[in-house]
């Protein structure tokens, strides 16, 4: 416990004392709830492990199935809307931020044969996944990486990588680039989308000028 609460205290400037930890975070609270409901699932008694579960969400507005695999020292700050399925596996040291999804492709669809299968991902040892980042499918996030707000992925990342964007993609290293890993707010890959979308409009009404001024000198 005393690890766990440092590793906390260490990743976040706003953590004042252990005590504080323990009585104001939601991720502290949800994930000591989720390794009592772990013990109950791995021990068969699966309802009163959703029970707890469920009681966890209510608490703390953060989603962890029972049969969740989760390392040490989890910290998932905010917390809010973070969702984690029932085969996700998490390493150590990994920081998740609110309204994170380590979700399935497709649970709704065939879902008597995707019972007792890998449907949700991987997360290996410290890797960073930005507010609103889902991460979808039984793929495996590699040691180090980075993951930016907002990015949707369904596929692998390699270690010590950052991916960003919608589908997200490797963020570009050595050089000057608008694409970078952002823990908040919108991706640097939506921006440069949206700076391109800009620059096509201004194109457009130039050239709208030119050829209103080409018909004004024809009709001369």
């Amino acid at each position: 416990m005393n690890e766990f609460l440092e590793s906390i205290i260490n990743r976040d400037p706003a953590a004042k004392s252990k005590l504080s930890v323990i009585l104001t975070y939601p991720g502290a609270k949800a994930v000591f709830f989720h390794r009592i409901a772990n013990f109950f699932s791995v021990a068969k008694f699966d309802l009163i492990a959703r029970l707890i579960s469920q009681f966890s969400r209510f608490l703390t507005g953060i989603e962890i199935h029972p049969r969740a695999k989760i390392g040490k020292n989890l910290f998932i700050d905010h917390g809010m809307g973070v969702v984690i399925g029932e085969t996700a596996e998490i390493g150590n040291n990994v920081t998740l931020y609110h309204g994170v999804t380590l979700g399935g492709v497709s649970p709704s669809e065939n879902s008597e044969s995707q019972k007792d299968q890998k449907r949700h991902p991987t997360i290996c040892d410290n890797v960073i996944i930005g507010s609103g980042a889902q991460i979808l499918g039984p793929i495996t996030i590699g040691e180090n990486a980075k993951v930016g707000s907002n990015s949707v992925v369904t596929k692998d990342v390699e270690r010590n990588k950052s991916v960003v964007g919608n589908p997200a993609r490797y963020t570009v290293s050595g050089e000057k680039s608008s694409i970078e890993f952002m823990a908040y707010g919108v991706s640097g890959e939506d921006d440069s989308r949206t700076a391109r979308v800009r620059k096509l409009e201004q194109d457009n009404e130039l050239l709208k000028d030119r050829l209103s001024k080409l018909e004004e000198r024809l009709r001369d």
